[in-house]
């Protein structure tokens, strides 16, 4: 479809005649003697890349390529086209001489969108564009949508999102995108596995809903007749992997909580946990820095990256600083000179944040932080030593039993890692539990429930362990300067589409 006729598909009616016309080329291809889906298989030589990249090498060769037809142009008994195929696309000349009457007749009736394979002579163009000059092609594939030459009608995210396959084909640039996820993620794994980390697989479905501050989706297993949960995180069963034995383990994987959604944040999204015996969270410091780092030398070339116009460096070694200096630092607020609950909460007041009844110290510094400070973290930094009342799963600090060695690695304001010195106390690990279940009956859905059977394995015995979890689809965004979480899930979760 040429440009001319971008303005025709804002009418419905003549939309409809468009598509009617493209169904009625199906009874004259079939009429011709050809079934536009009754190739089962075509044999490819090469891909485009192949060509564009070595034309040399090709010159004057006969090759054989596959794609689909993203524009076409016809001049008498003369057609050029380009054809898309998963590196790109390449340009390819149909003259009515070489490829006969009846086929050349054929290829006039096809229609921007159709998939077809070719047979040619690789040579140049009198513009000097590197073609195929056609002596076969078969139909493999007849289009009966009006796939935009440009993106006219779809700019509007919410439906690139539900046609995803309609925006890989238009937007090379989203293709880009998805490539890289897939080398982040290959990266991510070569780093762990060089550093002799077991990757392992914990179930999707859960009895008990654990390992992070999150409401869960509940599902219901017929032949136990019980409810059950999609895993909101992954922590709890790799730890008692952890007990077992196996001393350095992680996963990467799909978790779902049944939360908001924004550019940050996706109903079901991919979160990596690992887990290392004998370290701590210092240990998981040096092993976060250290992975942002691999992943971006290796998948753009350098540890420096541009995300939304500003400059990130994730060199080696990255700040660190507590929680409550952060808070001294861009507030101007020292809790550690603050004693009571109540001293706490009047300052969250006096800094008009919103607090609720019976909020703890430990409560309200994580609120200050959250609101007051997370924006101003534009360059990566640790945030250690979290309190004690919104870390129920780290072990707390020796010198300040207030607190825990805990941290959240940001950059440009987002959190983008959670670790900690895990617990491994199960006296310690049932009382916080028991606290997560009070306010669980106080309505946070959000709470932990008890997990005795995670409590009979700290009983067992864990050994000091170090924990992190990353969220990979916001890695993901930082190296691909995608703005929203959406921009690098393939298919993130849409609210159905009214009829």
């Amino acid at each position: 479809m040429s440009n001319s006729n971008d303005n025709i598909l804002n009418n419905t009616e003549d939309l409809n005649e468009l598509l009617r016309i493209r169904r009625n080329k199906l009874d004259i291809l079939k009429s011709l003697g050809i079934e536009p889906y009754g190739i089962d298989r075509f044999e490819r030589t090469n891909l485009s890349s192949d060509i564009k990249n070595d034309y040399e090498k090709f010159e004057g060769k006969i090759v054989t390529l596959a794609g689909r037809i993203m524009s076409k142009r016809t001049h008498g008994k003369a057609s050029f086209a380009d054809i898309q195929d998963r590196d790109g696309r390449i340009q390819i000349y149909v003259k009515y001489d070489t490829v006969g009457e009846k086929n050349y007749e054929v290829f006039k009736i096809l229609d921007i969108g159709d998939i077809i394979g070719v047979t040619g002579e690789v040579f140049k163009s009198k513009t000097g564009e590197i073609t195929i000059r056609v002596t076969d092609f078969k139909l493999l594939a007849k289009s009966l949508q009006i796939l935009p030459e440009k993106w006219h009608g779809l700019k509007d995210p919410d439906l690139r999102y539900r046609q995803r396959y309609t925006d890989l084909i238009i937007n090379p640039e989203v293709k880009e995108v998805f490539l890289k996820r897939t080398q982040i993620i290959k990266a991510i794994r070569e780093f762990l596995d060089n550093r002799g980390f077991l990757e392992v697989e914990t179930p999707i479905l859960h009895t008990i809903a654990g390992g992070a501050a999150a409401r869960p989706f509940i599902t219901h297993h017929n032949a136990l007749d019980i409810d059950m949960y999609l895993r909101i995180a992954l922590e709890l069963h790799l730890k008692r992997l952890i007990v077992g034995g196996l001393e350095k383990v992680y996963e990467m994987g799909r978790v779902f909580r049944n939360e908001g959604m924004d550019i940050r944040h996706n109903p079901e999204f991919t979160l990596l946990e690992l887990y290392e015996a004998y370290t701590d969270y210092y240990g998981m410091m040096e092993i976060t820095e250290q992975l942002f780092a691999y992943v971006a030398q290796k998948v753009n070339g350098s540890t420096k990256i541009i995300y939304q116009g500003t400059e990130i460096d994730l060199t080696p070694p990255w700040r660190r600083i507590t929680m409550v200096d952060a808070i001294k630092e861009y507030v101007g607020v020292d809790f550690n000179e603050v004693k009571t609950d109540e001293e706490a909460v009047a300052i969250a007041k006096k800094l008009n944040l919103e607090t609720k009844e019976g909020m703890k110290k430990g409560e309200v510094i994580a609120l200050v932080f959250d609101e007051l400070v997370e924006q101003h973290l534009i360059q990566p930094v640790f945030i250690m030593d979290y309190p004690v009342e919104i870390s129920p799963l780290a072990k707390r600090k020796h010198d300040n039993p207030q607190f825990t060695s805990r941290f959240e690695a940001f950059i440009y304001g987002r959190e983008v890692a959670n670790a900690f010195s895990e617990l491994n106390d199960p006296i310690d690990q049932k009382e916080r539990f028991l606290e997560q279940l009070k306010q669980r009956e106080a309505g946070d859905e959000e709470a932990h429930m008890m997990d005795e059977d995670f409590i009979n394995a700290l009983e067992v015995g864990m050994p000091p362990t170090g924990g992190l979890g990353i969220g990979v689809d916001r890695l993901v965004m930082f190296m691909t300067d995608a703005y929203s979480i959406r921009d690098v899930i393939l298919f993130p979760t849409m609210k159905p589409k009214n009829e």
